[in-house]
């Protein structure tokens, strides 16, 4: 090993993407392995225990897997320009967005990925085939990338995404475009001069999926130049955190209000029934530690559209921390920063004063019951 970081990923990874925007915007030194079927058979499966990317290796060989849990813990190896604020509101509005980009944005990234498959397939396929056959010609890689890449369009379903709902999502996603074309017009990232938490869990689904796919980017260009911009800002090698600045005064950007706003009315009724079923998930498998990743199915709604989705517990384990962070704040913090009349103005405050049921950490890369 060197100095140096090694990122396994690869370029079309939602989360691959979160992971190497922080590397470089925290000016991390760091070089990127393809997450080839080689590498994760040589070295992904065997460190990791998982078949999850991306994966950091640091120069002292300890492994880390999950885009969270990576950058918490380079946090502290690179305590300067944190990516978390250190006022009440904006670290609390940084926290939830994170869960927002990380958890749900998952939704619209996987449908426009897989459900256009005229615009996309050649490319997506290819993409997927590269890490079967790095060397292979372009025509071998389609064929190759089709069958793998087939796994993973098998979850869509799981996300939510049903024929008769995606004419709300993508209006949905097309909202979200204009509430951030409008914010980033104004803005070069979410809290003012440099990056925070919530732009990197935003970046993943934003750039890996909805930028570089070509019908969604398409869409993206069309829609929303700004966040293009933006896009450009988080990817590109010239570090940011060392340079700006976060809002003064601990202030949220009016802004963001719609798209918080969203949050809680789409998926803020997902953690909440979420928790309740991982209650009795919990009641009927009183000796289980481990949770399983997909706990049956539930309903949901997206622009007054019912459907169907797996129950998915590690949304909860991201939840944890806007729950937590909130439940530690001093009343005297609360008042002085109008946090809980913020979380009231958005819809958050019963959610975050009310908690979780159980608490999730992750033991060898897998969730338990702490």
């Amino acid at each position: 090993m060197t100095d140096r970081y090694r990122l396994y990923g690869a370029e079309f990874s939602l989360y691959s993407g979160k992971a190497r925007s922080y590397l470089r915007k925290k000016n991390i030194p760091f070089d990127e392995i393809t997450a080839t079927v080689k590498q994760y058979k040589k070295f992904i499966v065997p460190r990791t225990g998982v078949r999850y990317i991306p994966v950091v290796q640091t120069p002292d060989d300890h492994v880390l897997q999950d885009t969270t849990v990576i950058i918490d813990e380079l946090e502290k190896r690179f305590s300067d320009h944190s990516v978390y604020p250190n006022t009440p509101k904006q670290r609390l509005v940084s926290l939830l967005l994170e869960v927002y980009g990380d958890e749900w944005l998952v939704i619209p990234a996987m449908h426009y990925r897989w459900n256009y498959p005229a615009t996309n397939a050649d490319f997506i396929h290819q993409e997927f085939g590269s890490l079967v056959a790095p060397n292979a010609p372009a025509f071998i890689q389609r064929f190759l990338g089709k069958k793998l890449g087939s796994k993973f369009s098998a979850m869509v379903p799981k996300l939510g995404v049903h024929e008769h709902n995606i004419t709300a999502i993508e209006h949905s996603y097309v909202e979200l475009l204009s509430d951030l074309q409008a914010h980033f017009e104004q803005h070069p990232f979410l809290l003012g001069d440099k990056p925070c938490i919530a732009d990197f869990g935003f970046i993943g689904p934003l750039y890996a999926h909805l930028f570089r796919d070509p019908a969604p980017g398409k869409l993206m260009r069309a829609k929303a130049p700004a966040v293009c911009a933006w896009v450009g800002r988080m990817t590109n090698d010239s570090p940011a955190l060392c340079r700006g600045e976060w809002l003064e005064n601990d202030e949220i950007p009016e802004t963001l209000l719609p798209i918080l706003k969203r949050m809680a009315r789409e998926q803020l009724p997902v953690l909440a029934n979420t928790n309740q079923r991982l209650d009795e998930w919990r009641a009927d498998n009183p000796n289980t530690a481990e949770v399983s990743r997909l706990l049956g199915s539930h309903q949901f709604s997206i622009g007054g559209i019912q459907s169907e989705r797996a129950i998915q517990p590690y949304c909860l384990w991201m939840f944890q921390r806007p729950v937590d962070y909130y439940q530690s704040l001093s009343a005297d913090l609360l008042e002085n920063h109008s946090v809980n009349a913020l979380l009231s103005q958005t819809g958050f405050a019963d959610a975050l004063s009310a908690g979780l049921s159980n608490r999730l950490v992750r033991k060898d890369n897998k969730l338990q019951f702490a």
